[in-house]
């Protein structure tokens, strides 16, 4: 039970690191559009993300599939710019929506690449373990804890600019993913392949 906790916290620590900071860009993008009324919603695209970013982690443990480490390292902050593009594209797109489907997919491709951005660490940790379903499990329950915590802040923070500071929501979501997009781009330039 010892390990299980383990595995939580280094779930819990991996999105919450402040030095490792690709996660919480992604997630902020990713939340940025929905508010307390649609939360079950950035839930769900929360939870796909936690389950195929612990798929790709699986399949590397167990040997199954592997990815060359520097094309995930720079298809990360890939993800983060297009969430963040998606979102400007949809200020300006007439519905000002893309379903939930095409985000769930979306969401789910951007979970297995950075899954397999952590896979090496994992792996090292993973070489002294036998049973290794108990620590993916723990480590799927960290992130989801982590990401909960991540969009909690995002749609709090959209609740105070957009409903007590009476920001539009265009203007919210256009500014915050511009944002996003420029602190993405120094981390596209140093891990271009």
């Amino acid at each position: 039970m010892q390990d299980f906790w383990f595995y939580i916290k280094l779930g819990f620590t991996h999105v919450l690191d402040p030095t490792a900071y690709d996660h919480i860009l992604f997630l902020a993008a990713l939340a940025l559009p929905f508010t307390f009324k649609s939360w079950k919603k950035v839930l769900i695209l929360a939870t796909i993300f936690t389950i195929t970013h612990c798929l790709s982690l699986a399949l590397s443990v167990y040997d199954v599939f592997s990815v060359d480490v520097a094309l995930i390292e720079f298809l990360i902050p890939v993800t983060i710019a297009l969430t963040a593009l998606l979102n400007i594209f949809r200020i300006f797109k007439k519905d000002r929506t893309t379903g939930i489907y095409f985000q769930g997919l979306a969401t789910a491709f951007f979970g297995l690449i950075h899954g397999f951005g952590f896979s090496n660490y994992f792996n090292m940790l993973m070489a002294e373990e036998e049973n290794k379903i108990g620590p993916l499990f723990g480590f799927a329950t960290g992130i989801e804890f982590s990401q909960v915590a991540i969009v909690l802040g995002v749609l709090v923070l959209a609740y105070l600019c957009r409903d007590i500071l009476k920001i539009k929501k265009q203007v919210f979501v256009g500014l915050a993913s511009l944002l996003i997009l420029i602190i993405t781009i120094p981390m596209l330039i140093e891990t271009f392949p």
